[in-house]
């Protein structure tokens, strides 16, 4: 602890004096001290704090009001960032803390920076890792020579979007099959704990880089520092860290960073896509922290919360992140996003706020991972608006079709099964179990990033080859070959090995 009587830049005790020098901040890297310089500017907006309840601020400014997402800065040696977030009265406003604000005292001094919270934008950033401040957080040397933008931007006017009718394929045969997704579009992977929603994150990171040659920002909202750290040196591991940018705001850090991280990656994404004119992914997880933390800080301001306890305003906060997603004329940025669903409840408000801005829905089984089928992906609950024969043809729009039906018969038929047997089944039924069974193998496949947990080789699947091992299976070609000649294979030509 500090000596609270010591002669600090930022104190307003009895020894600060109106004509002393003001100060003004400059963010230094992680592994320093966040240092207050002193010089001589007047025109410094400054206020004192007049409240502190948890991550919540209130300070007083009696001669200006700073507008609002403006940062402020307080504490011993302006060590604790501010975000003006409402305005209470004509010198009263409200802030979200971005550190712990242990050591904040009613009385202390803060300075209105007269702008918002920025982080640096350009190439410079791809095989990075930094926080929402800008600053890097993997070990290495300062950022140096990059441009800084606000995390606050409008999303883009309408008449500068592109609108293209494109899919996008990940490799991955079960989602390029029966949830297309959308090039420019928002996808979600929903499921519960531990079903593997990072794990198809990663592997659609090593794809991207591979099939389209873009750049990849990947966005942590909550996420543990183990799964930071893995994913970290995964991607150097794979070759893949080159082209992407990872902005985290992790678990243990105040709810303020959580819920600014979000903007904070989508500028570097933007800057990537109109600037660098290149093919953005954007990969987050977990949007449901970003919706777990607004409520968090709904709940500090005082508001009433609304149905099942989540904030009023968390369809305008998820709307105001999401329509960021969007493709210009200048490159388009396509979305994959984490969604956790508690208690596997897919009503829930932030599992079903979050499914009216997606173009695909990527639903995860908890049954399906316990039975061994990975990527754990039920192909009856995932749905793309993109599956339609004028966006991805005829053929592929009734293969896409005849597996789905395939897979719901069997589904049908299962309880019959467990009950009498296979044995009492129709002559037809029993083709049609054989198929769902043969299908339900094929589209599993084995990883490029789990290959050091598997001892399986990585495999990337075309959409065509994948329709043809279908269309196969359809018609019997593989009905008397065993099963497990099918599971966790690329090419259905591989089933031969």
């Amino acid at each position: 602890m500090h000596n609270r009587n010591a002669p600090l830049p930022f104190s307003a005790g009895p020894r600060f004096c109106p004509g002393r020098h003001l100060a003004l901040l400059e963010l230094k890297t992680v592994k320093d001290t966040r240092k207050a310089i002193v010089q001589d500017q007047p025109a410094v907006n400054r206020g004192t704090l007049v409240s502190i309840k948890g991550g919540i601020v209130d300070a007083r400014f009696p001669a200006r009001l700073p507008m609002l997402n403006n940062r402020l800065v307080t504490g011993y040696d302006g060590g604790v960032p501010l975000e003006t977030i409402s305005h209470l009265s004509d010198v009263t406003v409200r802030c979200i803390a971005m550190q712990s604000t242990e050591g904040l005292a009613r009385g202390d001094v803060v300075i209105d920076t007269g702008g918002p919270l920025t982080v640096p934008v350009g190439e410079r950033l791809l095989g990075r890792m930094i926080n929402v401040f800008g600053e890097p957080i993997d070990g290495k040397d300062a950022l140096s020579g990059a441009s800084w933008q606000s995390i606050h931007r409008p999303p883009v006017p309408l008449a500068q979007r592109r609108v293209t009718s494109e899919v996008f394929e990940t490799g991955i045969k079960i989602i390029d099959l029966l949830a297309p997704l959308e090039q420019g579009g928002t996808a979600g992977l929903f499921g519960g704990a531990g079903v593997g929603k990072t794990v198809i994150i990663t592997e659609l990171i090593h794809n991207m880089v591979g099939r389209y040659g873009g750049a990849s920002v990947f966005c942590g909202i909550g996420e543990r520092c183990r799964e930071a750290e893995e994913l970290y040196r995964t991607m150097s591991e794979t070759g893949v860290l080159d082209k992407a940018v990872l902005v985290f705001g992790q678990m243990n850090e105040p709810p303020g960073v959580r819920f600014r991280v979000g903007h904070a990656a989508l500028t570097i994404a933007e800057n990537l896509r109109d600037q660098s004119r290149q093919d953005v992914l954007v990969l987050v997880d977990n949007i449901f922290r970003f919706i777990q933390a607004g409520a968090e800080v709904s709940g500090l301001m005082g508001q009433l919360p609304s149905r099942v306890g989540y904030q009023p305003t968390l369809a305008s906060e998820l709307a105001e992140l999401e329509e960021r997603i969007c493709n210009t004329a200048m490159g388009s940025m396509t979305s994959i996003q984490a969604v956790y669903v508690p208690a596997d409840d897919f009503t829930d408000p932030a599992a079903s706020h979050t499914f009216a801005h997606l173009s695909a829905s990527v639903v995860l089984s908890r049954k399906r991972a316990g039975q061994g089928f990975y990527p754990a992906i039920d192909p009856l609950a995932s749905r793309s608006k993109m599956l339609n024969p004028a966006w991805v043809g005829e053929r592929h729009y009734q293969i896409a079709r005849e597996v789905r039906k395939t897979l719901a018969e069997y589904e049908e038929l299962q309880d019959i099964i467990a009950m009498l047997g296979l044995e009492e089944l129709s002559e037809n039924d029993r083709r049609t179990v054989n198929r769902a069974r043969r299908l339900e193998r094929f589209l599993t496949q084995p990883f490029f990033t789990t290959e050091h947990f598997t001892g399986r080789p990585g495999a990337l699947v075309g959409l065509d080859d994948t329709l043809k091992g279908c269309e196969r299976i359809l018609d019997d070609a593989f009905a008397e070959w065993p099963e497990r000649a099918l599971y966790m294979i690329g090419r259905i030509d591989e089933a031969k090995r």
